[in-house]
């Protein structure tokens, strides 16, 4: 997983979570219709069944947005990625960011040595 890219990591995750949701809706939309067929009252049943029904479309409106939002932030990865790859100024600022830390290296040395004297 070391050479994984963070974008494909970021997809199986979200695989895995939609899959946990849909799972646990699912159990849950079952116990709402067990308990409907056990009910005694024909309004009780009905309302049962209309919480699994709720549930169900709950569950997978979550889901879709979670799946979204995984893939947005893998494809804004990856483009961000093939970017920064692709053009030299990555390795620009690298350098202007070590010659920054430099200046303010010799910066303190000479403030040490003002106090020094």
């Amino acid at each position: 997983m070391a050479d994984a890219d963070l974008d494909v990591v970021i997809r199986q995750l979200a695989r895995q979570l939609h899959t946990g949701l849909m799972t646990r809706a699912k159990e849950r939309r079952d116990r709402f219709n067990g308990l409907a067929a056990k009910a005694k009252g024909k309004e009780t049943g009905e309302r049962f069944k209309m919480m699994a029904k709720a549930t169900m479309e709950q569950a997978t409106a979550a889901a879709k947005r979670l799946q979204m939002s995984a893939d947005n932030v893998a494809d804004s990865y990856a483009r961000s990625m093939r970017l920064a790859a692709s053009t030299p100024v990555a390795v620009k600022v690298e350098k202007t960011a070590k010659e920054k830390t430099a200046k303010k290296a010799a910066k303190a040395k000479k403030a040490k040595a003002k106090k020094a004297k």
